[in-house]
């Protein structure tokens, strides 16, 4: 059953990608849809942590997760989101997995782990598909751009940040405390950038389905898999997501790469790969 409930996340999260774009198709920007996002599934984790009389952060360890909220919510969401305006669902996908990749540097840089063979070839084959990628062309549905690389790594960069924070945390506090901390945060971070508008039911719809469904029951859904396999186990099914986005962007959307492209995404989802078969601790994934 544990198996179930982790490919269950992942498609959930591998949802986040074509869900994205049909709030763009009925007039929400990408920030926009962050911010709705931090503020659904962040009342969601408030409800469930008080219900469940969770442990709240205080003292230093609430600064460090305010911090958190602004880096891991608010720039990561939105990252993620102008990541899928700019190239497309697929594309955001799986440059957000070169996220392993930096977590061996910054274990390396902040924790004084040794990255060793597994760990620098890991580094490499990510830079390696990143750079195919970006020397494939467009296609119908992805569009090879500074602007969607910048944005897609960017949010490569602040998901890897959820392994440092997690390390010291997730040990600590129960999870649901705090994102109800974190999430809440993010969406402060964001709200000078929006503007409030009256939204259609469709537009409701998809924000709802990106709260509720690929962020608050996707980690409910991981953490439940968590309690019932090996953390490997667990982060090697949790890496069908960009199989999964790619997956949909191509049957809602039509996206698709280049040989030249699916190469440089086969070899970045290898990486991630590598990483999920390490024997290093893994963090918690909530995309």
């Amino acid at each position: 059953m544990g198996y179930v409930y982790v490919i269950i996340a992942a498609t959930l999260w591998g949802g986040l990608g074509i869900l994205g774009k049909a709030a763009f198709s009925v007039g929400l920007s990408p920030l926009v849809v962050a911010f709705w996002r931090a503020v659904l599934a962040g009342s969601l984790y408030t409800v469930h942590a008080v219900v469940t009389k969770a442990t709240f952060p205080k003292g230093r360890d609430l600064w460090i997760t305010l911090g958190f909220g602004v880096l891991g919510v608010s720039v990561f969401y939105s990252s993620y989101q102008l990541a899928v305006k700019a190239g497309g669902a697929s594309l955001a996908s799986v440059l957000l997995y070169t996220a392993p990749a930096l977590v061996a540097l910054y274990s390396s840089v902040f924790y004084h782990e040794r990255l060793g063979a597994r760990g620098w070839s890991m580094v490499l084959l990510t830079v390696c598909g990143v750079a195919l990628i970006s020397l494939s062309s467009a296609t119908r549905g992805v569009n090879i751009n500074q602007t969607a690389l910048f944005w897609g790594l960017l949010s490569g960069l602040t998901y890897a940040l959820y392994y440092p924070y997690g390390k010291a945390f997730f040990s600590r506090y129960a999870a649901a405390a705090l994102y109800a901390v974190a999430l809440p945060t993010g969406a402060l971070g964001l709200l000078p950038l929006i503007s409030f508008s009256h939204k259609s039911p469709a537009a409701w719809l998809s924000l709802g389905l990106i709260g509720v469904f690929s962020t608050y029951l996707a980690y409910l859904a991981y953490s439940a898999g968590l309690k019932r396999l090996e953390a490997t186990r667990a982060s090697v099914l949790a890496a069908l997501e960009p199989v999964v986005a790619y997956a949909l962007a191509f049957a809602f959307y039509g996206e698709h790469f280049t040989p030249l492209g699916l190469l440089g995404a086969a070899l970045v989802l290898g990486a991630a790969l590598t990483s999920s078969l390490s024997p290093a601790p893994k963090k918690l994934e909530p995309t």
